[in-house]
């Protein structure tokens, strides 16, 4: 689809595969660790990083469902990496070594295009991650890879985390906006989803590589009807909001 009809004025963006290559990122900095331990830390850093991801969402679902206080993204990954380190038969890390792997997730690369594609979207709508990042975090990754948000939204600022509505329009309410002026992008069909029972309307981009070459071949894109705009990256989703090439 192209533009949608009701005029956007701002775009909320998911972060971890969306803009982001979380894989990538962890299996980088394990590997890193690795070397620094002179080889006393031998693990499949790929198998890994999908076991760390596997644990997100049951970590979030805790919080929405009430069973543990809410607690910010670092603290919820430092728990799932205590268990992962002792069912990998990882050792003799220090506590700032672990501390150090626990905030990969602040030095993620972006996809090729994320910067490209935003920089063209910029001059034109106010555009800000939404993730379940908490603030810390998205600003520490927008500084180091250079994401040129206008601002941070996080879940962290409604005390919910994503698909919870509130996470949506807490947003939406920090943007002065109605609902349907403000788009959700994700590369996640659940978060389009909830924010389309929430009233954003949604853009789909289509991440084929977030879980490794491997899934690659088997990672389907949605049909063109199924959202506001379905695109093969932020280039194409900038194309498709008419947002012209910065010269």
């Amino acid at each position: 689809m192209t533009a949608p009809d009701v005029e956007v004025k701002a775009l909320v963006f998911d972060v971890f595969g969306t803009v982001v290559d979380w894989r990538s990122g962890v299996i980088r900095e394990g590997e890193k660790l690795g070397r620094a331990t002179d080889g006393n830390v031998e693990v499949d850093w790929a198998s890994f990083a999908d076991a760390w991801r596997e644990e997100y969402q049951p970590s979030l679902g805790r919080v929405r469902q009430g069973e543990i206080p809410w607690r910010n993204l670092d603290a919820l990954h430092r728990e799932s990496l205590e268990g992962l380190l002792d069912r990998f038969g990882v050792e003799g890390l220090t506590d700032a070594e672990i501390e150090h792997l626990n905030r990969s997730w602040h030095r993620l690369d972006p996809w090729p295009d994320a910067i490209p594609g935003l920089s063209r979207l910029k001059p034109h709508y106010v555009i800000s991650p939404l993730s379940n990042g908490h603030v810390r975090l998205l600003t520490n990754m927008a500084k180091r890879a250079g994401i040129p948000w206008d601002l941070i939204l996080s879940a962290e600022l409604s005390g919910h985390y994503k698909p919870d509505e509130e996470a949506y329009l807490t947003a939406v309410d920090i943007l002065d906006l109605e609902p349907d002026r403000v788009m959700m992008v994700a590369a996640h069909e659940g978060d389009l989803d909830a924010s389309r029972e929430a009233g954003l309307r949604t853009a789909y981009v289509h991440r084929p590589l977030e879980y490794g070459p491997e899934a690659a071949e088997s990672a389907e894109k949605p049909d063109d009807s199924a959202y506001d705009i379905v695109a093969d990256d932020f280039v194409d989703l900038a194309e498709r909001l008419d947002a012209p090439s910065i010269v």
